[in-house]
Protein backbone atom coordinates (compact mmCIF):
# COMPACT_ATOMS: atom_id res chain seq x y z
CA UNK A 1 0.00 0.00 0.00
CA UNK A 2 2.81 2.38 0.91
CA UNK A 3 4.55 1.59 -2.40
CA UNK A 4 1.36 2.40 -4.33
CA UNK A 5 1.01 5.71 -2.51
CA UNK A 6 4.66 6.55 -3.22
CA UNK A 7 4.21 5.82 -6.93
CA UNK A 8 1.06 7.93 -7.08
CA UNK A 9 2.81 10.77 -5.24
CA UNK A 10 5.75 10.62 -7.68
CA UNK A 11 3.41 10.71 -10.68
CA UNK A 12 1.56 13.73 -9.28
CA UNK A 13 4.80 15.56 -8.52
CA UNK A 14 6.15 14.85 -12.02
CA UNK A 15 2.90 16.01 -13.60
CA UNK A 16 2.99 19.21 -11.58
CA UNK A 17 6.58 19.91 -12.59
CA UNK A 18 5.81 19.35 -16.28
CA UNK A 19 2.67 21.47 -16.04
CA UNK A 20 4.53 24.37 -14.44
CA UNK A 21 7.32 24.17 -17.00
CA UNK A 22 4.82 24.28 -19.84
CA UNK A 23 2.73 27.11 -18.38
CA UNK A 24 5.82 29.24 -17.79
CA UNK A 25 7.04 28.77 -21.38
CA UNK A 26 3.59 29.11 -22.94
CA UNK A 27 2.60 32.25 -21.04
CA UNK A 28 5.99 33.90 -21.55
CA UNK A 29 5.84 33.28 -25.31
CA UNK A 30 2.30 34.67 -25.50
CA UNK A 31 3.25 37.74 -23.48
CA UNK A 32 0.84 36.98 -20.64
CA UNK A 33 1.48 38.81 -17.38
CA UNK A 34 3.38 37.29 -14.48
CA UNK A 35 0.34 37.70 -12.24
CA UNK A 36 -1.88 35.67 -14.57
CA UNK A 37 0.81 33.06 -14.95
CA UNK A 38 1.22 32.60 -11.19
CA UNK A 39 -2.54 32.49 -10.71
CA UNK A 40 -2.84 29.80 -13.38
CA UNK A 41 -0.07 27.70 -11.82
CA UNK A 42 -1.86 27.84 -8.47
CA UNK A 43 -5.11 26.77 -10.16
CA UNK A 44 -3.34 23.80 -11.70
CA UNK A 45 -1.75 22.83 -8.36
CA UNK A 46 -5.17 22.83 -6.72
CA UNK A 47 -6.72 20.87 -9.59
CA UNK A 48 -4.00 18.21 -9.54
CA UNK A 49 -4.20 17.84 -5.75
CA UNK A 50 -7.96 17.24 -5.97
CA UNK A 51 -8.31 15.21 -9.19
CA UNK A 52 -4.81 13.92 -9.96
CA UNK A 53 -4.77 15.75 -13.27
CA UNK A 54 -5.68 19.09 -14.87
CA UNK A 55 -7.43 20.44 -17.95
CA UNK A 56 -5.78 22.75 -20.49
CA UNK A 57 -7.49 25.96 -21.42
CA UNK A 58 -8.21 26.23 -25.15
CA UNK A 59 -5.43 28.74 -25.84
CA UNK A 60 -2.96 26.58 -23.87
CA UNK A 61 -3.91 23.57 -25.98
CA UNK A 62 -3.53 25.60 -29.17
CA UNK A 63 -0.12 27.01 -28.36
CA UNK A 64 1.04 23.71 -26.91
CA UNK A 65 0.26 21.90 -30.17
CA UNK A 66 2.21 24.55 -32.08
CA UNK A 67 5.16 24.21 -29.70
CA UNK A 68 5.07 20.44 -30.23
CA UNK A 69 5.53 20.96 -33.97
CA UNK A 70 8.36 23.40 -33.29
CA UNK A 71 10.06 20.81 -31.05
CA UNK A 72 9.75 17.92 -33.55
CA UNK A 73 13.38 17.00 -34.15
CA UNK A 74 12.67 14.92 -37.25
CA UNK A 75 10.72 17.61 -39.09
CA UNK A 76 12.44 19.81 -41.66
CA UNK A 77 9.27 21.89 -42.19
CA UNK A 78 9.11 23.69 -38.85
CA UNK A 79 9.40 27.25 -40.19
CA UNK A 80 5.62 27.70 -40.24
CA UNK A 81 4.95 26.10 -36.83
CA UNK A 82 2.92 29.09 -35.67
CA UNK A 83 0.42 28.76 -38.55
CA UNK A 84 -0.96 25.41 -37.34
CA UNK A 85 -4.77 25.29 -37.21
CA UNK A 86 -5.88 23.58 -34.00
CA UNK A 87 -9.28 21.89 -33.67
CA UNK A 88 -10.32 21.10 -30.11
CA UNK A 89 -12.25 17.81 -30.06
CA UNK A 90 -11.63 16.86 -26.43
CA UNK A 91 -15.35 16.48 -25.78
CA UNK A 92 -15.73 13.81 -28.48
CA UNK A 93 -15.95 10.28 -27.05
CA UNK A 94 -18.19 8.52 -29.59
CA UNK A 95 -16.59 6.85 -32.62
CA UNK A 96 -19.14 8.20 -35.11
CA UNK A 97 -18.68 11.74 -33.79
CA UNK A 98 -14.91 11.34 -34.02
CA UNK A 99 -15.31 10.17 -37.62
CA UNK A 100 -17.18 13.37 -38.46
CA UNK A 101 -14.35 15.42 -36.94
CA UNK A 102 -11.80 13.50 -38.99
CA UNK A 103 -13.76 14.03 -42.20
CA UNK A 104 -13.81 17.73 -41.37
CA UNK A 105 -10.05 17.65 -40.80
CA UNK A 106 -9.35 15.95 -44.14
CA UNK A 107 -11.58 18.42 -45.96
CA UNK A 108 -10.10 21.45 -44.21
CA UNK A 109 -6.50 20.33 -44.67
CA UNK A 110 -6.95 19.42 -48.33
CA UNK A 111 -8.55 22.77 -49.23
CA UNK A 112 -8.77 21.78 -52.92
CA UNK A 113 -4.99 21.37 -53.00
CA UNK A 114 -3.97 24.51 -51.15
CA UNK A 115 -2.93 22.45 -48.14
CA UNK A 116 -3.47 23.87 -44.65
CA UNK A 117 -1.53 22.52 -41.66
CA UNK A 118 -3.94 21.32 -38.98
CA UNK A 119 -4.35 19.13 -35.92
CA UNK A 120 -7.49 17.73 -34.30
CA UNK A 121 -7.00 16.93 -30.62
CA UNK A 122 -9.27 14.39 -28.94
CA UNK A 123 -9.72 13.47 -25.27
CA UNK A 124 -6.62 13.01 -23.08
CA UNK A 125 -5.46 9.79 -21.49
CA UNK A 126 -6.91 9.34 -18.00
CA UNK A 127 -5.55 6.89 -15.41
CA UNK A 128 -3.68 5.07 -18.15
CA UNK A 129 -6.79 4.59 -20.28
CA UNK A 130 -7.47 6.12 -23.70
CA UNK A 131 -11.07 7.34 -24.14
CA UNK A 132 -10.83 6.97 -27.92
CA UNK A 133 -8.16 5.85 -30.41
CA UNK A 134 -7.60 5.50 -34.12
CA UNK A 135 -5.78 2.50 -35.58
CA UNK A 136 -4.65 4.12 -38.85
CA UNK A 137 -1.07 5.33 -39.25
CA UNK A 138 -2.36 8.12 -41.50
CA UNK A 139 -5.94 9.20 -42.13
CA UNK A 140 -5.34 8.65 -45.84
CA UNK A 141 -3.31 5.55 -46.64
CA UNK A 142 -3.35 2.88 -49.31
CA UNK A 143 -4.16 -0.75 -48.48
CA UNK A 144 -1.61 -3.53 -48.84
CA UNK A 145 -2.40 -7.09 -49.95
CA UNK A 146 -0.01 -10.03 -49.71
CA UNK A 147 -0.81 -12.83 -52.15
CA UNK A 148 1.77 -15.62 -52.04
CA UNK A 149 5.08 -13.84 -52.74
CA UNK A 150 3.40 -10.87 -54.39
CA UNK A 151 2.44 -7.62 -52.67
CA UNK A 152 -0.22 -5.35 -54.13
CA UNK A 153 -0.35 -1.79 -52.81
CA UNK A 154 1.46 -0.47 -49.74
CA UNK A 155 3.40 -3.09 -47.82
CA UNK A 156 3.27 -0.98 -44.64
CA UNK A 157 -0.52 -1.39 -44.58
CA UNK A 158 -0.71 -5.20 -44.86
CA UNK A 159 -1.51 -5.81 -41.19
CA UNK A 160 -4.19 -3.11 -40.95
CA UNK A 161 -5.66 -4.22 -44.28
CA UNK A 162 -6.05 -7.77 -42.96
CA UNK A 163 -7.70 -6.45 -39.80
CA UNK A 164 -10.13 -4.36 -41.87
CA UNK A 165 -10.96 -7.38 -44.04
CA UNK A 166 -11.68 -9.44 -40.92
CA UNK A 167 -14.08 -6.68 -39.87
CA UNK A 168 -15.94 -6.90 -43.16
CA UNK A 169 -14.21 -4.36 -45.39
CA UNK A 170 -13.39 -5.34 -48.97
CA UNK A 171 -10.99 -3.44 -51.17
CA UNK A 172 -10.67 -3.68 -54.94
CA UNK A 173 -7.18 -5.25 -54.73
CA UNK A 174 -5.61 -2.38 -56.68
CA UNK A 175 -2.30 -0.77 -55.66
CA UNK A 176 -4.19 2.35 -54.59
CA UNK A 177 -7.22 1.40 -52.45
CA UNK A 178 -7.83 3.96 -49.69
CA UNK A 179 -8.27 2.20 -46.35
CA UNK A 180 -11.27 2.97 -44.12
CA UNK A 181 -10.78 4.68 -40.77
CA UNK A 182 -10.70 2.34 -37.78
CA UNK A 183 -11.85 4.07 -34.59
CA UNK A 184 -12.16 2.44 -31.18
CA UNK A 185 -13.95 3.72 -28.11
CA UNK A 186 -12.54 2.67 -24.75
CA UNK A 187 -13.60 -0.86 -23.88
CA UNK A 188 -15.51 -1.40 -27.13
CA UNK A 189 -14.91 -3.09 -30.45
CA UNK A 190 -13.28 -0.99 -33.19
CA UNK A 191 -15.55 0.41 -35.88
CA UNK A 192 -14.94 0.94 -39.60
CA UNK A 193 -15.78 4.18 -41.38
CA UNK A 194 -15.43 4.77 -45.12
CA UNK A 195 -13.89 8.08 -46.10
CA UNK A 196 -16.14 9.90 -48.61
CA UNK A 197 -14.58 9.76 -52.09
CA UNK A 198 -15.39 13.40 -52.73
CA UNK A 199 -13.00 14.63 -50.01
CA UNK A 200 -10.08 12.44 -51.06
CA UNK A 201 -7.75 14.31 -53.38
CA UNK A 202 -5.25 12.19 -55.27
CA UNK A 203 -2.58 13.24 -57.74
CA UNK A 204 -1.85 11.21 -60.90
CA UNK A 205 1.95 10.99 -61.16
CA UNK A 206 3.05 11.87 -64.68
CA UNK A 207 6.35 12.92 -66.20
CA UNK A 208 6.81 16.05 -68.34
CA UNK A 209 9.21 14.37 -70.81
CA UNK A 210 9.52 10.61 -70.36
CA UNK A 211 7.39 8.70 -72.85
CA UNK A 212 5.86 5.65 -71.25
CA UNK A 213 5.99 6.91 -67.66
CA UNK A 214 2.32 7.86 -67.63
CA UNK A 215 1.38 4.28 -68.53
CA UNK A 216 2.56 3.15 -65.09
CA UNK A 217 -0.74 4.40 -63.67
CA UNK A 218 0.82 5.78 -60.48
CA UNK A 219 -0.87 8.22 -58.12
CA UNK A 220 -0.57 9.43 -54.55
CA UNK A 221 -2.83 11.21 -52.07
CA UNK A 222 -2.47 14.95 -51.54
CA UNK A 223 -2.21 15.26 -47.76
CA UNK A 224 -0.08 13.29 -45.26
CA UNK A 225 -2.12 13.25 -42.01
CA UNK A 226 -0.24 11.36 -39.28
CA UNK A 227 -2.77 9.84 -36.90
CA UNK A 228 -1.05 7.30 -34.65
CA UNK A 229 1.25 9.52 -32.56
CA UNK A 230 0.73 10.79 -29.04
CA UNK A 231 0.73 14.52 -28.36
CA UNK A 232 2.15 15.49 -24.98
CA UNK A 233 1.57 18.95 -23.54
CA UNK A 234 2.58 19.83 -19.99
CA UNK A 235 2.47 16.22 -18.81
CA UNK A 236 -0.96 15.53 -20.35
CA UNK A 237 -1.09 12.83 -23.05
CA UNK A 238 -3.43 13.11 -26.02
CA UNK A 239 -3.32 9.66 -27.67
CA UNK A 240 -5.50 10.67 -30.62
CA UNK A 241 -4.34 13.88 -32.24
CA UNK A 242 -3.99 13.53 -36.04
CA UNK A 243 -1.95 16.32 -37.65
CA UNK A 244 -0.69 17.30 -41.07
CA UNK A 245 1.60 19.58 -42.96
CA UNK A 246 2.23 19.01 -46.66
CA UNK A 247 4.57 16.76 -48.57
CA UNK A 248 8.22 17.32 -49.33
CA UNK A 249 8.62 15.75 -52.75
CA UNK A 250 11.25 13.23 -51.67
CA UNK A 251 8.86 11.68 -49.13
CA UNK A 252 6.88 10.37 -52.08
CA UNK A 253 9.47 10.16 -54.86
CA UNK A 254 12.46 8.87 -52.90
CA UNK A 255 10.69 6.79 -50.25
CA UNK A 256 7.01 5.83 -50.73
CA UNK A 257 7.27 5.10 -54.45
CA UNK A 258 10.97 4.21 -54.58
CA UNK A 259 11.77 1.99 -51.58
CA UNK A 260 12.20 -1.68 -52.53
CA UNK A 261 9.81 -2.76 -49.79
CA UNK A 262 7.20 -0.17 -50.77
CA UNK A 263 6.16 0.52 -54.39
CA UNK A 264 9.64 -0.19 -55.84
CA UNK A 265 9.19 1.86 -59.01
CA UNK A 266 12.86 2.50 -59.81
CA UNK A 267 13.38 -0.62 -61.99
CA UNK A 268 10.26 0.27 -64.01
CA UNK A 269 11.38 3.90 -64.44
CA UNK A 270 14.86 2.73 -65.44
CA UNK A 271 13.36 0.42 -68.07
CA UNK A 272 11.34 3.31 -69.53
CA UNK A 273 14.55 5.36 -69.64
CA UNK A 274 16.44 2.54 -71.36
CA UNK A 275 19.08 2.36 -68.62
CA UNK A 276 21.49 -0.50 -68.02
CA UNK A 277 20.34 -2.00 -64.71
CA UNK A 278 22.90 -4.82 -64.63
CA UNK A 279 25.71 -2.74 -63.15
CA UNK A 280 25.44 -0.45 -60.14
CA UNK A 281 28.25 1.59 -61.61
CA UNK A 282 25.93 2.82 -64.35
CA UNK A 283 24.17 4.80 -61.60
CA UNK A 284 20.83 3.75 -63.05
CA UNK A 285 19.30 3.89 -59.58
CA UNK A 286 20.31 7.54 -59.16
CA UNK A 287 19.12 8.53 -62.62
CA UNK A 288 15.77 6.82 -62.19
CA UNK A 289 15.39 8.30 -58.71
CA UNK A 290 15.85 11.85 -59.98
CA UNK A 291 13.33 11.38 -62.79
CA UNK A 292 10.78 9.86 -60.39
CA UNK A 293 11.14 12.89 -58.12
CA UNK A 294 10.84 15.25 -61.08
CA UNK A 295 7.58 13.47 -61.92
CA UNK A 296 6.24 13.88 -58.37
CA UNK A 297 7.00 17.61 -58.19
CA UNK A 298 5.70 18.19 -61.71
CA UNK A 299 2.46 16.31 -61.00
CA UNK A 300 1.63 18.04 -57.71
CA UNK A 301 2.37 21.45 -59.19
CA UNK A 302 0.27 20.65 -62.26
CA UNK A 303 -2.60 19.54 -60.03
CA UNK A 304 -2.34 22.69 -57.91
CA UNK A 305 -1.47 20.73 -54.76
CA UNK A 306 0.98 22.21 -52.25
CA UNK A 307 4.37 20.49 -52.22
CA UNK A 308 7.95 21.58 -51.53
CA UNK A 309 11.20 20.34 -53.04
CA UNK A 310 14.01 19.34 -50.68
CA UNK A 311 16.28 22.27 -51.57
CA UNK A 312 13.57 24.81 -50.76
CA UNK A 313 12.69 22.90 -47.59
CA UNK A 314 16.31 23.05 -46.45
CA UNK A 315 16.42 26.82 -47.04
CA UNK A 316 13.19 27.18 -45.06
CA UNK A 317 14.73 25.18 -42.23
CA UNK A 318 17.72 27.53 -42.22
CA UNK A 319 15.29 30.43 -41.79
CA UNK A 320 13.64 28.51 -38.94
CA UNK A 321 17.04 28.14 -37.26
CA UNK A 322 17.65 31.89 -37.57
CA UNK A 323 14.22 32.69 -36.11
CA UNK A 324 14.76 30.35 -33.17
CA UNK A 325 18.15 31.88 -32.39
CA UNK A 326 16.63 35.37 -32.46
CA UNK A 327 14.05 34.20 -29.93
CA UNK A 328 16.69 32.72 -27.65
CA UNK A 329 15.70 29.11 -28.23
CA UNK A 330 18.14 26.26 -28.82
CA UNK A 331 17.96 24.39 -32.12
CA UNK A 332 17.30 20.70 -31.74
CA UNK A 333 17.16 18.16 -34.52
CA UNK A 334 17.66 14.58 -35.60
CA UNK A 335 20.29 14.95 -38.33
CA UNK A 336 19.56 11.56 -39.89
CA UNK A 337 15.94 12.59 -40.47
CA UNK A 338 16.55 16.23 -41.37
CA UNK A 339 18.86 15.53 -44.30
CA UNK A 340 16.85 14.83 -47.48
CA UNK A 341 17.22 11.37 -49.07
CA UNK A 342 18.40 12.97 -52.32
CA UNK A 343 21.57 15.07 -52.61
CA UNK A 344 21.82 15.75 -48.86
CA UNK A 345 25.35 17.17 -49.16
CA UNK A 346 24.01 20.07 -51.25
CA UNK A 347 22.08 21.38 -48.21
CA UNK A 348 23.51 23.24 -45.22
CA UNK A 349 21.91 20.66 -42.90
CA UNK A 350 24.35 17.95 -44.02
CA UNK A 351 27.31 20.03 -42.84
CA UNK A 352 25.91 20.92 -39.41
CA UNK A 353 25.50 19.14 -36.10
CA UNK A 354 22.26 19.24 -34.13
CA UNK A 355 21.53 18.28 -30.55
CA UNK A 356 18.96 15.53 -30.67
CA UNK A 357 17.49 16.54 -27.31
CA UNK A 358 13.78 15.86 -26.82
CA UNK A 359 11.85 18.91 -25.69
CA UNK A 360 8.19 19.05 -24.72
CA UNK A 361 5.51 19.67 -25.82
CA UNK A 362 6.13 17.11 -28.56
CA UNK A 363 4.76 14.21 -30.58
CA UNK A 364 5.76 10.68 -29.59
CA UNK A 365 5.34 7.18 -30.97
CA UNK A 366 3.04 4.93 -28.98
CA UNK A 367 1.72 1.38 -29.12
CA UNK A 368 -1.01 0.98 -31.71
CA UNK A 369 -4.27 -0.51 -30.31
CA UNK A 370 -4.37 -3.10 -33.09
CA UNK A 371 -1.20 -4.70 -31.71
CA UNK A 372 -3.11 -6.09 -28.73
CA UNK A 373 -6.49 -6.68 -30.34
CA UNK A 374 -7.78 -9.83 -32.00
CA UNK A 375 -10.52 -9.55 -34.59
CA UNK A 376 -12.64 -12.59 -35.32
CA UNK A 377 -13.41 -13.14 -39.03
CA UNK A 378 -16.92 -12.15 -40.06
Amino acid sequence: MELILMVQSTKINNLLLEAIQFIESCYDELGISEARKLKRIQEIKNEINVTGTYVHKTFELTHGAKMAWRNSNRCIGRLLWDTLHVFDARDVLIAEDAYKKLVKHINFATNDGKIRSAITIFAPRRNGKDPIRIWNHQLLRYAGYKEDDKIIGDSTSIKLTKMCERMGWQGHKTPFDILPLVIQESGKKPQLFKIPNEIIKEVPITHPQLDGFNELGVKWYAVPIISDMRLEIGGIDYPMAPFNGWYMGTEIGARNLADQDRYNLLPKVAKIMGLDTKLNGSLWIDKALIELNIAVLHSYQKAGVTIVDHHTAAKQFKKFEENEMKNGRHITGNWAWLIPPISPATTHIYHKQYKNVTLTPNYFYQENPQESYTVSPK
